[in-house]
């Protein structure tokens, strides 16, 4: 016993010494095991919400594109055919073409001033119509697009909502399908409100720019494009800043139902979804970049049509130039291409294939839950 008191009295410091060492290793050991268990929960929690990110994204994307296939083969395909009927009618230009051909026809049947007069409306009407044509299938498959991709996204949310889902925000009430059905029909607004006061703006544009242009002038690809730009131009400075909206929809009906809530405090309007739909667009529609797209999408149109081939064949080529009497009757045969059924429309292929609508639309559709 005096031996063992007396080897614990010279190494009880080294023992107690490697105790300590070992106690910490051990301690630290289990820390360290702790914190890696830690780490590997954390990994694989983070991979989880990355497949569950990944597969949300996919679903968006496959969402959006059903979206975009959405406008292109209904809603679009309903809307033109109505649209291109009544600029027919509105801007029917047969009856001028019938009397300057029974005027060749007959000369003693119509005077020169007559004469002078029918080719003057003939060209302030020609541009006309082309204009109008342009600026509809532009603005018409860019507004039906806004359209598609608001109310998507909205039923997309409230889809989600119902499944429990936690990533989109909340929205108020579900969207019913009265007000999805009176959303879309807003589409043929332009058509069945909104064209007269088109075609008297465009008209205005027109008649100013060409004031100068005489029947005999020289007309090539270049003098077109830079005409037609022109026109567009002026109808667009026109007024004040996005009057042309008021031609696609009617009145924002905030500015309706605050005028009837302060003359009827007692009954105050309700504010519908449909109606939180309409100022959406609105808002997007009135918004810098919108107009940006709408330049650049008319000037593609514009673009593709002075080389469409109907004005290049027959009598003389419009790359090579031709009196602008000449052209006229071109003009006419051309207009309705413009407006025909999506499915046949190489404009409405052209307006898709502009990248800043692409990428709009897609900024659209992503950004528009947190609007």
């Amino acid at each position: 016993m005096l031996y063992l008191r007396d080897l614990w009295r010279r190494h009880r410091r080294k023992v107690l010494v490697t105790a300590g060492v070992l106690g910490s290793g051990y301690l630290l050991y289990k820390l360290y095991d702790a914190h890696k268990r830690r780490l590997i929960d954390l990994e694989r929690q983070l991979a989880n919400e990355r497949e569950n990110d990944e597969f949300i994204k996919a679903q968006i994307q496959l969402h959006f594109e059903n979206i975009q296939r959405i406008a292109d083969t209904t809603t679009l395909p309903h809307a033109m055919p109505y649209l291109s009927c009544r600029i027919a009618e509105d801007l029917n230009l047969s009856h001028l073409m019938e009397r300057l051909v029974k005027g060749k026809d007959q000369p003693n049947s119509l005077s020169s001033s007559e004469k002078l007069e029918l080719w003057d409306r003939l060209k302030i009407l020609s541009f006309t119509r082309l204009v109008v044509s342009i600026w509809a299938v532009t603005i018409l498959s860019l507004y039906i697009r806004v359209q598609v991709n608001i109310l998507g996204r909205h039923l997309y949310i409230d889809t989600a909502r119902g499944l429990g889902s936690s990533y989109l925000l909340e929205e108020a009430d579900l969207i019913d399908r009265d007000d999805q059905q009176k959303f879309l029909a807003s589409a043929d607004f332009l058509a069945n409100h909104g064209l007269p006061k088109l075609i008297s703006s465009m008209q205005t544009a027109a008649t100013e720019v060409l004031k100068a242009k005489q029947l005999r002038d020289f007309f090539n690809t270049a003098i077109l494009h830079e005409t037609i730009m022109q026109i567009l131009d002026m109808f667009l400075s026109m007024g004040s800043p996005h009057h042309w909206v008021d031609c696609l929809m009617p009145e924002d009906p905030r500015l309706y139902k605050l005028a009837k809530t302060s003359s009827d405090e007692t009954n105050p309007p309700e504010f519908t979804k449909f109606d939180q739909l309409m100022v959406e667009t609105r808002e997007v529609l009135s918004s810098a970049e919108f107009s940006n797209v709408v330049e650049l999408s008319l000037k593609a149109v514009a673009k593709a049509l002075v080389e469409e081939k109907g004005f290049q064949y027959g009598g003389g080529n419009l790359t090579n130039g031709m009196p602008l009497a000449r052209l006229l009757p071109r003009i006419a045969q051309i207009c309705p291409t413009l407006v025909e059924e999506p499915s046949k429309n190489q404009f409405i292929q052209i307006i898709r294939s502009v990248p800043e609508v692409g990428l709009f639309f897609t900024l659209l559709y992503s950004n528009m839950s947190a609007s």
